[in-house]
């Protein structure tokens, strides 16, 4: 059974641009399904959302870089919580990633891996996240391309 009311969490959608221009993004797996996600976790009690996600990002995957402090979009899902399943809303925000570090807080619990905008789109569960990695790479690369 869902429980009713409003649930957010926020993410950080994961890139960077390869030498020949093609942005590839992070997905990693889900710790319980195994699932292809973004990072994501719930709101932070003293860091704006776009804080958090970049907090999500360095936990889950042990990324780092400059985030957006505006969302590019959200998207639904079902979480599945300890004692029943409820509807989601996720704000996900741009995190260009600059590098890495070892010894991360979930190392070696999820899969890490970096694709493009096409396969990840195919790899999430969510139809929304699928459209939001395809709009947004094709903005990084006009952007690119422009410079």
């Amino acid at each position: 059974m869902a429980k009713r009311g409003k649930r957010r969490q926020v993410a950080a959608l994961a890139y960077r641009i390869t030498p020949e221009g093609v942005p590839l993004f992070l997905l990693i797996s889900s710790r319980d399904t195994r699932r292809a996600v973004i990072p994501k976790g719930w709101p932070m009690k003293g860091l704006k959302d776009h804080e958090a996600a970049a907090t999500e990002a360095l936990e889950e995957a042990g990324v780092t870089g400059k985030v957006g402090r505006i969302s590019i979009g959200s998207y639904l899902y079902w979480k599945r919580l300890s004692d029943c399943f409820a509807f989601v809303t996720v704000d996900v925000f741009p995190l260009k990633v600059s590098g890495s570090v070892e010894g991360f807080r979930e190392e070696g619990q999820r899969e890490i891996g970096w694709f493009k905008a096409e396969d990840a789109a195919l790899l999430v569960d969510e139809p929304l996240l699928a459209t939001m990695i395809s709009h947004f790479s094709n903005r990084v690369g006009r952007r690119r391309k422009a410079a």
